[in-house]
């Protein structure tokens, strides 16, 4: 089974790298969102999958890595992405530090409401200040630079440039997390999420634990936003808002909670039904919902349990037999 999960990450790895030599830009420029939403996806996996932190205002720190590319992106040139987007990490990551000081205090609804609130906060923020520039937010004349020195090794106004950045953010990202989880620090996670009172009388310091996943969740999401925002070349407040914290939760149940190729798997079949959906009919928002209701109540482990599924019916058979 093993060998089978490492055959199918390499073929779609493959997949990945040749995918713009088969497809118009139109769908490069598409899997290039959905990859960056696949990373946004995973970073809020690492809080709701393997912490127990059911967050409902991850929106905010995608928000704040987008708005530091905006916000530090000089007028008539082109902005250095070796500074801006550390800036922009280290940006989000620091607001998901100062309010998870706060919220990671709270459980169950109260967490959910809580997170919500201060989302709220940074939107208005943006929304109702000179700061974020108002509702019609920030466009960028220049997409940010990858020079070095006189070498400019990516040109992101190349679709192709920007598609290979993004794929390389997206695999350093799972590995990351694939390591982190795997480290004592991760495991500590997935026993604060399986019994909080019992990893506390084990002496594990559950609180800073919180907090710690809490803002690397954040930064995370803060590079995602980045990229959007590098991507798309503008930003306004509407990607902080509620409604984007809940589609990025949509994709995680789609996927799969609990497991990073179901974040990947959730961003991809979330986009793709909006797509399929929406050149249906005016009211896709409808059969969207219908779609994740029968997920949840036919497949509750999501896309990702379906490998698992049929490992279980096969030898299940197998020993019947």
């Amino acid at each position: 089974m093993i060998n089978a999960k490492r055959i199918a990450v390499g073929a779609a790895l493959i997949f990945f790298a040749l995918f713009p030599f088969a497809g118009a830009t139109f769908y490069t420029e598409l899997v290039t969102k959905v990859m960056i939403l696949a990373i946004f996806a995973m970073s809020l996996d690492l809080l709701v999958g393997y912490t127990g932190l059911v967050s409902f205002g991850h929106a905010a720190y995608f928000g704040i890595g987008a708005y530091t590319l905006g916000l530090l992106a000089p007028k008539y040139e082109a902005a250095s992405l070796w500074t801006t987007l550390p800036l922009a990490m280290i940006a989000a990551g620091l607001a998901a530090l100062l309010v998870g000081l706060f919220v990671v205090r709270a459980k169950g609804i109260y967490f959910i409401m809580v997170t919500l609130a201060f989302a709220q906060m940074f939107y208005f923020v943006f929304h109702d200040t000179k700061f974020g520039r108002g509702s019609d937010g920030i466009s960028l004349n220049f997409k940010p630079s990858a020079a070095i020195g006189g070498w400019v090794p990516l040109d992101f106004a190349n679709v192709l440039h920007g598609y290979y950045f993004v794929l390389a953010a997206m695999v350093l990202v799972f590995l990351f997390l694939r390591i982190l989880l795997r480290s004592t620090f991760g495991r500590a996670l997935q026993g604060i999420r399986s019994n909080e009172h019992r990893m506390r009388s084990l002496g594990f310091p559950v609180y800073w634990y919180k907090v710690a996943s809490f803002t690397l969740a954040g930064g995370l999401a803060g590079l995602a936003g980045y990229l959007a925002t590098m991507q798309f070349g503008f930003v306004n407040p509407e990607i902080l808002s509620w409604h984007q914290s809940g589609n990025v939760l949509l994709m995680l149940i789609l996927g799969g909670l609990g497991s990073l190729y179901g974040g990947i798997v959730g961003a991809f079949v979330f986009v793709a039904l909006q797509e399929i959906y929406s050149s249906l009919t005016s009211h896709w928002q409808l059969l969207l919902g219908s779609t994740i209701v029968l997920l949840v109540i036919f497949l509750p482990g999501g896309l990702a349990s379906v490998g698992a599924r049929f490992k279980s019916t096969l030898f299940g058979s197998a020993t019947d037999e």
